[in-house]
Order: structure tokens, then C-alpha cells, then sequence
């Protein structure tokens, strides 16, 4: 199934008013009391009290020295919104919250060597992550962007697509983008179609795992709309860095994309793992992700600026002196809600 034109999910709810009845009044007896509030009389000004809850989502790790910490409360913690302090109304430890995840795989010609690993590693992770109140889909890209597997909990389901997954350098066949040689990968286009149309009408924990060399070449997208797709969608990006040294020339990094794979990931509350092509550093980055996923916190606010003007708004989440605290960098305050805020 291919992403090139995946339609966005529109959701509306019409809230429609409460109709209570009343007891009709005995014939010939006092008419009933009334609960209603006074109509105002013509000419009084009338105010219209309007309740709005609009609350702000972020998930977060903690971690110091002896790795990560699973105690903390309320108000351990603290979070900024461009600058202003919030107050923090719900904080809980959120490992069982229901997980939505997105595996993009990268299939151009410079994962050729390396390909058999992620999809070892790959199918081992959802395989160990995976519950029945969990679903995953899986994308791979290259010279096109394909849905190789729609949302399952199903591992062995997604196992069997992994497997199916081959490299596509598009030899023979042109430059489906239109911009010099065949070989590309649609990295940023990756992404963005994995937020865009897959994630952001999820609700609950929602991460992206991309296994990839880091370079684009060819993408619609930039790393600025695939980051914002990413933060508008509250998904957090995570990259494995595995490349093919001797596609490079024996280098195990001979390209730039790694820097952008950086801003991509900590600006997402993800990160980066470089694992280079080897495959047990590969299976301990999946690891990794793992104990993360069980020691991440959610908390909520409602912010100061309830203006939903579709501006970004930087986060600063500290919980105390030496603890890096992992969390996106901030939300895009949009109408009509978005990023897993509450309306």
C-alpha cells in the first residue's frame, strides 16, 4: 500500500444540549418552583460564562548517573512554558499506558549490507513490546514511501512484513521525485507521512522508531516540516544510526545526515543511537528504547496562554540539580486542539 497520498483523518464532535423534562403542573394548584435561573430582564447586559479545559500533554524520562528514576511525584518537577511557570495538575508514571508505534525502515541502496540486522532486531523488539492494547505499523522508504503493514498488535504480523521489506535503489526505472539519479531516500517525506497521517489522530503515547543511515535525498519534506509534523502530532522520535561502512568507503559515518537526525529526535523528546553496523549495539538500542518506554512520566497543565494561535511554545521540564530530564521541546498551540490536548 502506498503512503504518496494518505488522507488526513477528520474528527468533529457535536456536543448537543441536555433536554431535561418537567412534571406538568396538577390542574387548578400553584405552579411548580422553579430551579432556573432568572431570565435577565431586556435591556441587562448579559454575560456568557464559557468553561474551556484545555490541557497540555508531555511525556518525559528522568534519568541521572545510576540510569533512570521511577519515584518521582508531582512536585519533584516543574514545567516552563516560554518562560512562564505552569501548574502541574495530573503527574503519574505512564508504562502502561496503550503505545502506538511507528517502525520506518529505511530500504535504499546504502542499507543493502545491513538490512538483515534491523529486521532481526526490529521484529525481536515489537515481538517484546507489543501488548494487546498496543498497535504498530510499518513504513519503509526509499526512492518511494511504503506501507508495508497498517496498525496491528500483531507482532508475528509484522514480523512476516519486516521480512518482506527489500532494498529499492530504483535501478533502471528513474528518479521517481524528478530530481537527479535514481538512487534517493524519502527520509523527511518518511516521517512526515508516518505524524501527518498516521499518528496525529492517535491519542495516548505515540513514538516513531527509524532505522536509518540519516541522509535524505529527494524528499518533498524538510527536516523543519517533518520536525513539525512530528511535534504537532506529540510523537516522539527515536533514530538508530546503522550504516553500511563499506557502501561509504569504510567510513562508519561518510555522510552528514546524523546532525539532522540529532535536532530531528531531541526535539521530539526522542534521541539518537549510533550503533554503527553492528548488530549486537543494534539489539541493545532497541533495549534502550524499551526501558525508557517503561520509566516515562505524563504530565499535564493547563497553560497560562490559553491563545490558540497556532504558535510554538517552548517547554522546560526540570525535576532537580543533575537528572536529565528527556521530553520534546515544546507544542504548537493549535485550534481545535492537537497535540493530545484535552478541549
Amino acid at each position: 500500500m502506498r503512503l504518496e497520498a494518505l488522507a488526513a483523518i477528520l474528527l468533529s464532535f457535536t456536543l448537543s444540549p441536555a433536554v431535561f423534562a418537567q412534571e406538568a403542573p396538577s390542574p387548578g394548584g400553584p405552579p411548580p418552583a422553579s430551579d432556573a435561573a432568572a431570565q435577565p430582564q431586556q435591556g441587562e447586559d448579559v454575560q456568557t460564562l464559557k468553561v474551556n479545559v484545555n490541557l497540555v500533554n508531555v511525556y518525559f524520562s528522568v534519568r541521572d548517573k545510576s540510569g533512570y528514576i521511577t519515584n518521582l511525584h508531582k512536585n519533584d518537577c516543574s514545567i516552563d512554558e516560554d518562560k512562564a511557570t505552569q501548574t502541574i495538575k495530573n503527574f503519574t508514571q505512564e508504562k502502561n499506558l496503550p503505545l502506538t508505534i511507528g517502525i520506518l525502515l529505511d530500504t535504499s541502496g546504502s542499507q543493502q549490507n545491513v538490512l538483515p540486522l534491523e529486521q532481526d532486531a526490529g521484529a525481536r523488539f515489537l515481538k517484546e513490546v507489543l501488548t494487546p492494547k498496543d498497535e504498530a505499523f510499518l513504513i519503509s522508504f526509499d526512492i518511494n514511501v511504503d506501507l508495508l503493514a497498517d496498525y496491528t498488535n500483531n507482532a508475528g504480523e509484522i514480523r512476516r512484513a519486516i521480512n518482506k521489506a527489500s532494498i529499492n535503489t530504483g535501478a533502471g526505472t528513474g528518479s521517481v521525485t524528478g530530481h537527479g539519479s535514481a538512487r534517493g531516500t524519502l527520509l523527511y517525506d518518511a516521517v512526515y507521512l508516518a505524524a501527518h497521517d498516521k499518528l496525529r489522530q492517535e491519542a495516548g503515547r505515540k513514538i516513531l522508531v527509524m532505522l536509518t543511515d540519516g541522509g535524505d535525498q529527494g524528499s518533498q519534506e524538510t527536516i523543519k516540516t517533518a520536525t513539525e509534523a512530528a511535534q504537532k502530532a506529540n510523537a516522539i522520535v527515536y533514530v538508530i544510526l546503522i550504516a553500511d561502512r563499506g557502501f561509504y568507503g569504510g567510513f562508519q559515518m561518510g555522510y552528514s545526515g546524523d546532525r539532522d537526525m540529532e535536532k530531528l529526535a531531541t526535539d521530539t523528546g526522542g534521541r539518537v543511537i549510533n550503533v554503527g553496523n553492528n548488530g549486537k549495539k543494534l539489539e541493545e538500542a532497541f533495549d534502550q528504547i524499551q526501558d525508557e518506554l517503561r520509566t516515562q512520566y505524563l504530565a499535564s497543565y493547563t497553560p497560562t496562554n490559553l491563545k490558540a494561535d497556532g504558535t510554538f511554545r517552548n517547554l522546560k521540564i526540570a525535576c532537580g540539580k543533575d537528572q536529565k530530564v528527556q521530553a520534546r521541546k515544546g507544542y504548537y498551540a493549535l485550534a481545535g486542539g492537537g497535540n493530545d490536548k484535552d478541549d
